[in-house]
């Protein structure tokens, strides 16, 4: 039954990988032609035809299509033009440090998230529940960019103490991870406490109650349990989201993972580049997307594939 529904999933799923990468195919060619990047400014007519015969471009665009769909069954992404290597080496290459930073700020942010959204719940209105409330919902509701801008200017450049760029030490990895986490952080604090009020309000947990059972075990030990259904679906959308958006994270700090690849690679017209990074961010959040569905049967035996 699991294997016949994961192949219905990865059925669906490819052929919405196709419909993607064809746009993708068709908008990229609207980028421009790439040998006026790759080529010197006076570069003959000749050179500029040899260049696109080179590289498959001379064709007309349907031709191009075609081709691109039949090296795609052979497992051919083609050729970067910039590094003159594979396009999908060059994709995966880069994906190990986006996967990183988004499964450290979804892993802190939902471990977060849940104890701050359960002792909100635990006691509703109080100083502590209004507090948490009101930053998650700054960090739910303040674009990323804003925030990693303003994160530039007064830690790195205000203060100095941490760097604009790059991954060489822990400290380069702050500042993105803090910008990641704050969204998923707001949101995954309101779907917990939202849902841990309703659970604690359950006749179970009144009966629990008056039997004398401890008020941690109470909250961590059943409702904390009955409330992670709702949780793993934001978690699981938000991280896909982190996957395919950390784009503009990676592009302020410097962060070399395949979001910054992507944008990289559209402003130098490197075609085969493009459609490989959207190959592999496609194929890993459908990965993710059915490893939360695998979860749920494991939290609640109840669902059925």
């Amino acid at each position: 039954m699991m294997l016949g529904y994961i192949g219905r999933r990865t059925y669906h799923s490819a052929i919405s990988v196709i419909g993607l990468l064809t746009l993708v195919f068709f908008l990229t060619r609207l980028t421009g032609d790439p040998s006026a990047l790759y080529l010197p400014l006076d570069s003959s007519l000749e050179a500029r035809e040899a260049f696109a015969r080179l590289n498959g471009l001379d064709q007309p665009i349907h031709v191009q299509f075609l081709d691109y769909l039949q090296n795609l069954l052979s497992l051919d992404f083609g050729q970067s033009l910039r590094q003159n290597r594979s396009a999908i080496e060059v994709a995966l290459e880069a994906f190990p440090a986006t996967l990183k930073l988004a499964f450290v700020a979804i892993t802190l942010s939902t471990t977060l998230a849940v104890i701050f959204g359960a002792l909100a719940a635990a006691r509703p209105g109080s100083l502590f529940d209004r507090a948490v409330s009101l930053i998650s919902l700054a960090g739910a509701s303040t674009p990323d960019f804003w925030i990693a801008i303003v994160g530039i200017l007064v830690f790195a450049v205000g203060f100095g103490m941490l760097p604009t760029s790059g991954t060489g030490t822990a400290l380069h990895w702050i500042m993105p991870i803090v910008v990641l986490m704050l969204r998923p952080f707001g949101l995954l604090v309101q779907v917990v406490r939202g849902t841990m009020i309703s659970v604690l309000a359950s006749p179970y947990i009144k009966t629990a109650r008056a039997k004398g059972m401890k008020r941690r075990r109470i909250i961590f030990g059943h409702a904390l349990r009955n409330s992670l259904l709702p949780v793993i679906t934001v978690a699981g959308d938000l991280t896909t989201g982190l996957i395919n958006g950390a784009v503009v994270v990676e592009t302020i700090f410097g962060w070399p993972g395949i979001g910054k690849l992507m944008i990289d690679s559209i402003i130098q017209r490197d075609f085969a580049v493009v459609q490989s990074t959207i190959l592999v961010t496609a194929i890993a959040i459908f990965i993710v997307n059915i490893a939360i569905d695998l979860l749920y049967v494991a939290l609640d035996p109840r669902i059925r594939y």
